[in-house]
């Protein structure tokens, strides 16, 4: 069963994803800062990261830093989704080393979980 991390401080996102996903058969686990995203992900190791970029403690690209720099976690996908729409912010983000870029307007939560499946399934 893949685990899946999402770090996101709107509690009513963090209720639809991973009630949908539990429902798809993953394992969800979730943070509201980054800080509790990067102490989860040390310790549960997930199969990708959903990461929103404006969060209290510390915010995604501070998250993406260390998980990029972490022995353990730097090979782990990392799906930015967020708001910040600005080119700057995306380029920032990819070069940083993020999977990809994910508008949260652009996509429904169907089409996010079938984004997710696609990197945790690359075959299918």
């Amino acid at each position: 069963m893949a685990k899946i991390l999402l770090v996101e401080d709107d509690p009513l996102i963090i209720k639809i994803y991973t009630t949908r996903l539990i429902a798809d058969g993953f394992q969800v686990f979730s943070a509201e800062n980054g800080e509790d995203g990067l102490k989860l992900a040390e310790k549960e190791l997930p199969d990708i990261v959903v990461l929103d970029i404006m969060m209290p403690k510390i915010d995604g690209f501070g998250v993406l830093e260390k998980l990029r720099n972490h022995e353990m976690l730097k090979n782990i996908p990392i799906l930015i989704y967020s708001n910040l729409a600005a080119e700057d912010e995306v380029a920032r983000a990819l070069k940083m080393g993020a999977t990809e870029f994910i508008i949260k307007a652009n996509l429904s939560p169907t089409e996010m979980v079938s984004k997710i499946k696609q990197y945790l399934h690359p075959s299918v």
